[in-house]
Order: structure tokens, then C-alpha cells, then sequence
């Protein structure tokens, strides 16, 4: 994805082949404390929902025999307390970040999201990385080695992330769109994706680009044109033009159409966005 990246103490930025740069807040210990403090706390409930499940099996096994209690309940017990130790400290973080957004509750409460280095969401060997890791981040206690390193460094890394390649973001603040409407996005893999998709301001001169057409581009393809209008105010007019050209033709030959005469390139552009918008609704 990344062509080239920048950052500032608190920020990231990732300049993208189509030469506009998403920019990453980059979490401070502050904001990742009280996402992991709320995430202990969600822990610590489990913990205690686990504790009374085993105590009512073994309850109601005791009832069912002696023997039961006498030759299997112990090993039991110690099988089903090591299960649940592991499947709550590492399996929570590790299947939240991997199949959630790259969030745990906690995080999600905070408005922080986990991603990796090259902007790109992280899977699930990342998330398991970064996770089983944690236990060396939180020795001796309170995360001790974990927020040393963070201040060591200027991404505000723990071990686990930098053996995964990983960092914390914060959520980015909706932007409104450029052409009408507003709409909220969210950075995932390093790219906008819209969460309300807004309803255009129909134009009567928009260009009538075939829906089986456009209907062959991706939701990758709408980030794009999204993330190009989003930072279109921000870049200068002979660039702009050149950018717009580009897009419009790598949009129109995925599409294996010809490029419209007599329209602009922004105004093929703003057509494809708003009626894949409307295909993928």
C-alpha cells in the first residue's frame, strides 16, 4: 500500500500509490490504559462467570456419584481452570483484534484500533503475535516493561507490536464528503470506509456510466475515489487534474469500458462512486 510513509511524535502518515496520505493518530499510554483497564475489568467478570460454572458442574457431578468425585472431579477442575486462564487472557485480545476490527472492547470504548505498520488491518497471526507476547509486556506488574518500551520509542510500541509489526491508532473523526451529503468513515486496512453511506446531490449532468459496468469494481475501488475527493481540497489544480485523469482511467479499464468523451475526469469519477454506492446497498 505504502509508497512512502512520514510521521511526527503523534502521528503516522502513509503516502499511497495514488499519492494521498492517510494519516494515523497514533495512541498514547494515556488512552491505552484505560482501554486495557476496561478490558481487565471485562476479564475479571468472565473470570468470575467461569469460577461459578465450574463450581455448579462440580456441584451437580458430586450428586451424580463418589466415584465421579473422587477419581475424575480434580483433574477436572485443573483442566477446565487452565482452559479458561488461557481462552480469557489470551484468547479474548487475540479473537477480538483478529476478527473484530482490530479492537477489544476496551479499545472500542476508546475509539483505538489496532493496525499494521503498512496501514493494512491485521490478521490473526498478528493478533496472536502481539498477544502472546503480553505476558512478557506485563511483567513484573501494571505492564512495567511494556509502557518502558512504549517510552522508548516514538510509535508508542510495546514488545508485542513490534514482534508483530503492529501499532494503536485512534479512530479518525468523520470528514464531511466533498460533493454533498456527509459521511462517516473509519480507517480499516489503511483505507476510508464509509459506515453511513451518504445520499448524493443528484446532478442532471452526471454521467450515465453502465451499472453491470461499475458493478465489477470493489469496495477497495469506492475507498479510492472516496479518499481522492477527501483530499482533492488539499492538493494543488494541476496535480489534482493529473491524479483525477489517472483513477478515471484505471476505474474505466477495470470496468472494460472507454473513457467518456467530453466530460471531466472528476465528474466520471463522482458517477462511478455514487452508483456503486447505490449497487452496494
Amino acid at each position: 500500500m505504502n509508497s512512502a510513509m512520514a510521521e511526527t511524535p503523534d502521528q503516522l502518515t502513509i503516502d499511497t500509490p495514488e499519492q494521498v496520505a492517510v494519516r494515523f493518530p497514533i495512541a498514547g499510554i494515556g488512552s491505552r490504559f484505560l482501554a486495557i483497564l476496561a478490558d481487565t475489568i471485562i476479564q475479571i467478570i468472565a473470570y468470575a462467570a467461569l469460577v461459578l460454572l465450574v463450581v455448579l458442574v462440580l456441584s451437580a457431578a458430586s450428586r451424580a456419584g463418589d466415584f465421579f468425585v473422587s477419581h475424575l472431579g480434580d483433574k477436572w477442575l485443573i483442566a477446565l481452570i487452565v482452559f479458561a486462564v488461557f481462552l480469557v487472557y489470551w484468547g479474548y485480545f487475540t479473537l477480538f483484534e483478529a476478527f473484530w476490527n482490530g479492537q477489544t472492547p476496551g479499545k472500542r470504548l476508546c475509539k483505538l484500533r489496532v493496525i499494521r505498520d503498512s496501514g493494512r488491518q491485521i490478521t490473526f497471526f498478528e493478533s496472536l503475535t502481539r498477544n502472546l507476547i503480553r505476558v512478557i509486556d506485563a511483567f513484573p506488574s501494571f505492564y512495567a516493561i511494556g509502557i518502558v518500551t512504549m517510552l522508548c520509542n516514538r510509535r508508542n510500541k510495546r514488545l508485542g507490536d513490534f514482534a508483530a509489526g503492529t501499532l494503536v491508532i485512534h479512530e479518525r473523526a468523520p470528514e464531511p464528503a466533498l460533493w454533498g451529503g456527509s459521511a462517516s468513515r473509519t480507517i480499516t486496512a489503511g483505507a476510508f470506509t464509509p459506515i453511513v453511506p451518504p445520499t448524493p446531490v443528484v446532478d442532471p449532468n452526471a454521467v450515465d456510466l453502465p451499472a453491470d459496468a461499475v458493478a465489477r469494481l470493489t469496495a477497495d475501488d469506492l475507498n479510492v475515489i472516496d479518499h481522492f475527493f477527501a483530499r482533492a481540497i488539499d492538493i494543488d489544480i494541476a496535480r489534482r487534474r493529473a491524479l483525477a485523469e489517472r483513477l478515471a482511467q484505471q476505474m474505466t479499464a477495470k470496468m472494460g469500458i472507454a473513457q467518456p468523451e467530453g466530460v471531466t475526469p472528476e465528474r466520471v469519477l463522482e458517477s462511478t462512486a455514487r452508483i456503486l454506492r447505490g449497487i452496494r446497498r
